[in-house]
């Protein structure tokens, strides 16, 4: 299995995730996304997601991942699911060498010990491997550790929308990163 490790975190590959091993996946997975959506964390749902939600995202994404339009990481802390994330391949012909970190979430009780960074870094190289020419993410503008994350890890900003994510009677800015790969001398921050 691949993995990237960091002291104690495993990294694979999602796509080598047997079928015994799949619906724990899936089951962790909306567990933590469902937590941290509930308190508060800006993943792309006002409300906590269905279990049926994140199976299907999840399904689309590993298809996706097999044909080579995609990647899906877990991250493991003592075999327990504590993160995940994925990028996906632009579907527009003319955008097609580059591809949207879509998603990098780690539970909430395990935030502060790199898993974030780890998870980053494996799929930024599954990105260079796959020929993926700019890794492109947003982020509400009050994700504060995560831009400084993706700072730190080579991204830039390349825009904002001032007030456009709403939730509630909350505005937040929407901002957007890149790491373009052709130009970027990326070095993984953790061990590989």
């Amino acid at each position: 299995m691949s993995s990237h490790a960091s002291p104690d975190v495993v990294v694979v590959d999602a796509t080598e995730l047997d079928a015994d091993r799949w619906a724990p996946f899936v089951a962790s997975a909306h567990r933590i996304l469902a937590e941290l959506v509930l308190g508060g964390a800006a993943l792309g749902w006002v409300e906590p997601p269905s279990r049926e939600e994140v199976s299907d995202l999840l399904d689309h994404v590993i298809a996706a991942a097999h044909s080579g339009d995609a990647a899906l990481r877990a991250a493991y802390l003592d075999g327990r699911l504590v993160g995940l994330g994925y990028w996906s391949r632009y579907a527009r012909p003319t955008h097609r060498p580059h591809a949207d970190l879509e998603k990098v979430a780690v539970n909430a009780a395990t935030h502060g010990r790199g898993i974030g960074r780890v998870l980053t870094d494996a799929l930024v190289s599954a990105a260079r491997r796959a020929e993926i020419e700019v890794l492109t993410l947003d982020a509400r503008g009050d994700n504060a550790n995560a831009l400084r994350l993706y700072r730190s890890l080579g991204f830039t900003e390349y825009g904002r929308l001032p007030d456009f994510v709403a939730v509630g009677s909350h505005r937040y800015d929407k901002v957007f990163y890149m790491l373009d790969l052709r130009t970027t001398p990326y070095q993984p921050q953790t061990a590989v």
